[in-house]
């Protein structure tokens, strides 16, 4: 059962360290614009295995592969029709298995993105499910049967605009589809569909994957009496899940997701993971008000998951000191034993360098200054490709949108095309070294003085930052796994400490546009750390002094 998995423990493969997921830096890739081997415009599974050594170079711990299995595009590999294969346009399994050896030889592990809530609705088990309410399957789906007037069940509302129940002709029923009408959900009250989808898990597992990414991970169980949500006042509404133009933000989700039933599938899902050395998995946990505390609920106990994220820093609202002291800092009161994955990008969000940096006139110092932070917050680090040049979020004319989210709510909402178009990798070349072919997505011209090409021997460069911030974490492991102490200074310095029993480090950051000067916490000796690229000093009156957008880091002696 465990023989896929790799047993080397010299240095340069993957380990069977236990708790190598704590702390951890993970590197999301989104494989149709990585690297295209094909010539069809597509990034493909080799594509990642031919940039291994570039990924190797970052020093990041593990790889987040976005869905690569067999499906007709619709969500672009969200709506899966074949759990158990790689989708033509992205390989084989064979270069999956390639692609796993090449990883695993370099000290990286690879942890790939699983959608369990939903399936495309070209799924066998979907296409049975519809056939008729008798056969074996037809109760893997949520049906549900029209009210008197033949309106939907009830007022649920899809992500993706409008109502979150479709009308299927055969079977005189409604299906529910939390996204598009193409992905309906699962029935997770239905113990056979828990089966089989741990069983896709366990072929993954068989095949040498450590680990998954659980998409939508709050969403797997309904409300089974089918009960309306409560609206959401006014004041309580925010757009981190869904845009402001969307009507979702008005409901209180309280029976469409977030069920409580929930913790008793994903201790199967635990259990599983746990008959295999050295997995582990970070879930998707998308919700406005609840976000955090969810992530509480599922990591909490150590006998789920071993790490979530929620959208606290993915969403608009500017990141500052006190936002990073609120949030870190409530969720970690909330669940001492509780394990986050904090990230800044994704493949779903605006990219931080344009969400937050766009408007900002030093913009590179300021992304260092964010790479910097999340670098030292307590939690595991999820990485999005691109963002270690400093990408921006591209601006893409209607015509070249490919996202269905985006079209819905065109021009309000441009949807998420914007940080998913390819990776550059050199300057001048076609398609900056993407594809031989046309790209999926056009390559913004802006991009392309970003390239890791242009930026690789720049020693003063974002890549090159993101590369030494990652080797600084990688030796001091109180920044990894450490404990955190925030120290309150003003709106202007974020500082806190992180400690373990063998070293703690002092830690600020300098987000105003001026230089700031504060005070060492009384009753502390601080020795000034080196390699990690930052300019804050000591001077002689024993006053820190941070430049703008710059930070400060010390070990406390004694």
């Amino acid at each position: 059962m465990t023989s896929a998995h790799p047993h080397k423990t010299a240095k340069g493969a993957v380990t069977l360290d236990e708790d190598w997921w704590r702390g951890a830096v993970i590197y999301q890739i989104y494989p149709r614009s990585y690297q295209d081997t094909s010539g069809d415009g597509i990034g493909d599974l080799y594509g990642i295995a031919q940039r291994l050594d570039y990924i190797e170079s970052l020093g990041v711990d593990a790889i987040w592969i976005s869905p690569f299995f067999t499906s007709p595009m619709k969500d672009f590999g969200y709506d899966i029709s074949d759990y158990n294969n790689v989708d033509p346009m992205f390989g084989t399994l064979s270069d999956f298995d390639y692609l796993i050896k090449q990883a695993h030889d370099r000290g990286i592990r690879i942890m790939i993105d699983l959608v369990i809530s939903h399936t495309s609705d070209q799924h066998p088990w979907f296409v049975e499910s519809r056939a008729s309410r008798y056969n074996p399957r037809a109760d893997w789906y949520v049906w549900a049967d029209p009210k008197p007037d033949g309106s939907p069940p009830n007022n649920w509302l899809s992500i993706f605009g409008g109502t979150a129940w479709a009308w299927d002709p055969t079977r005189l029923q409604y299906f529910q589809h939390n996204f598009l009408t193409s992905q309906p959900d699962l029935n997770f009250h239905n113990p056979e569909v828990q089966d089989a989808v741990l069983d896709v898990a366990r072929f993954w597992l068989d095949r040498g994957v450590d680990g998954f990414r659980l998409d939508t991970i709050n969403f797997y169980f309904c409300d089974d009496e089918l009960r309306d949500n409560p609206a959401l006042p006014p004041e309580e509404r925010n757009d981190s899940i869904a845009p402001a133009v969307n009507p979702y933000n008005y409901q209180n989700h309280l029976y469409d997701k977030n069920r409580p039933e929930n913790i008793e599938f994903l201790k199967r899902f635990r259990a599983l993971m746990d008959e295999y050395p050295a997995i582990a998995s970070v879930g998707e946990v998308g919700d406005a008000q609840r976000g955090l505390s969810i992530v509480a609920d599922y990591t909490s106990g150590n006998d789920k998951m071993q790490m979530c994220y929620a959208f606290e820093f993915l969403a608009n609202e500017p990141l500052t000191p006190r936002r990073v002291r609120q949030v870190v800092g409530d969720f970690f009161n909330a669940a001492p034993d509780g394990w986050v994955c904090w990230a800044f990008s994704n493949h779903d969000v605006v990219r931080h360098a344009t969400r937050w940096a766009g408007n900002v006139a030093d913009r590179d110092h300021y992304i260092k200054l964010l790479a910097g932070v999340i670098m030292s917050l307590r939690g595991s680090v999820c990485l999005y490709q691109g963002e270690e040049l400093g990408l921006t979020e591209a601006e893409l004319a209607y015509e070249d949108l490919r996202d269905p989210y985006g079209i819905q709510f065109w021009p309000d909402f441009k949807g998420r095309d914007g940080c998913r178009t390819p990776m550059v990798w050199e300057e001048h070349a076609h398609s900056a070294g993407f594809t031989g072919g046309h790209p999926w997505l056009p390559i913004p011209p802006e991009h392309r003085a970003m390239s890791v090409e242009s930026q690789d021997h720049l020693q003063a460069s974002i890549l090159n930052h993101y590369r030494r911030m990652l080797e600084f974490r990688s030796q001091h492991p109180a920044l990894a796994k450490g404990d955190i102490e925030f120290v309150d200074v003003d709106d202007a310095i974020l500082s806190f400490i992180r400690r373990t029993d063998e070293e703690a480090i002092f830690c600020a950051f300098n987000f105003s546009t001026e230089t700031q000067e504060i005070t060492v916490p009384q009753g502390i000796r601080l020795e000034w750390l080196e390699q990690h690229c930052f300019s804050g000093i000591m001077k002689p009156d024993g006053t820190i002094s941070i430049p703008s957008y710059d930070a400060y880091f010390a070990e406390i002696a004694g």
